[in-house]
């Protein structure tokens, strides 16, 4: 399985929405389950988006920093888990769509800076787990790929830079693309089709590969973004369904870097991480 980095620039691209496009359409084949981890610094959104503080803020990230001064890092973090499944393939086999809600205020992150390893770490251990395997996809806004948070990003399959294709988020994202070249390596694009210029014009404004784009729909985004009413076949709606393919492509392309790359050396204690709570322990509910 893969562990996928969003990375965002200035002028607001998105990244979170686009995050949870790609948790509810994410294409699930038996025994394979997904993960939307929100990581960015400057806090998360699904919380008092999506969710519309149905759970307050009892679950999220930032209770993880308090769990790893106990040295509790790896069975806390299953808990802090919301299940957004609501397909009839999940009910005898929950837990398939998981979102980890990001921070409620970035002053909440400097307490996370000790456990950015150790999380990275687990992504990799639960990513690769042979019984329960998960892909993961990191949201890092625009700031997590840097700082300490970072190693969230060089520890990823893949780093994807997300950007609306505009003037103003072109060429936010012209510098962003070359300073994660310098942290990550290889940068993919996900291009929102919102403005003027065709995907291939980013493509090759940016000198980096569009591994896939969604389009820009107000309406059907503030059902992620905002927690608006879902209208009828929402599932089925032009973003929802260009997002699955968004899916299969980011996926795709995480695993050819995998094979690539030389084997990952996944900890034990990464692998580990995967196995207690996955069968049971608590985990908020969406719906």
């Amino acid at each position: 399985m893969t562990v996928i980095a969003l990375a965002g620039c200035s002028g607001s691209p998105g990244v979170s929405t686009t995050g949870l496009a790609l948790l509810l359409s994410w294409p699930l084949e038996p025994g394979r389950r997904v993960v939307l981890a929100e990581c960015d610094p400057d806090g998360g959104s699904v919380l008092f988006g999506l969710l519309q503080g149905s759970l307050s803020d009892r679950y999220g990230l930032r209770n993880l920093s308090v769990a790893h001064r106990k040295g509790e890092l790896r069975e806390a973090f299953w808990r802090q888990l919301v299940d957004m499944s609501d397909d009839s393939a999940a009910a005898d086999v929950p837990r398939r769509r998981l979102v980890l809600p990001g921070l409620t205020d970035p002053a909440q992150a400097a307490a996370l800076g000790p456990a950015w390893e150790p999380q990275a770490e687990m992504f990799a251990g639960i990513s690769a787990h042979p019984q329960y395997p998960h892909d993961v996809v990191v949201d890092l806004g625009r700031r997590g790929a840097f700082g300490p948070s970072g190693v969230l990003a060089r520890r990823a399959d893949t780093v994807v830079l997300v950007t609306r294709s505009t003037m103003r988020s072109v060429q936010s994202a012209q510098s962003r693309v070359e300073v994660l070249r310098q942290h990550v390596g290889e940068v993919g694009l996900l291009v929102i089709e919102e403005g003027p210029y065709s995907v291939r014009e980013v493509e090759r404004t940016l000198q980096a590969p569009v591994i896939a784009s969604l389009p820009h729909r107000a309406e059907s985004a503030k059902v992620l973004s905002d927690g608006a009413a879902q209208p009828r076949r929402f599932a089925d709606s032009e973003l929802m369904r260009s997002a699955q393919r968004a899916a299969s492509a980011l996926r795709q392309r995480a695993l050819l870097r995998q094979s690539r790359l030389a084997p990952r050396d996944a900890s034990a204690s990464g692998a580990a991480a995967a196995s207690p709570s996955l069968a049971g322990g608590e985990v908020g509910h969406a719906r």
